[in-house]
């Protein structure tokens, strides 16, 4: 499965980097991809994805989960 969700507040390398790790770490993900220019994060996965692990995850990481595209 897959699914993009839309990060607020991501400026750097380094957030893409914190967003990519603290994502990584739900069970089921199998990866994540970051486009910091859109703050679109593609999340692949072997099931759907609970919409709330993926926003303590990225809260984790420092940012705001804006929403799902």
């Amino acid at each position: 499965m897959q699914a993009v969700y839309v990060v607020k507040g991501m400026t750097c390398g380094h957030c893409v980097s914190s967003v990519t790790e603290e994502v990584s770490q739900i069970p089921a993900v199998r990866d994540v991809r970051v486009d910091l220019a859109t703050g679109h994060v593609t999340v692949s996965s072997e099931s759907a994805l609970d919409t709330d692990d993926v926003t303590r995850a990225v809260s984790e990481a420092g940012y705001e989960l804006a929403g799902r595209v």
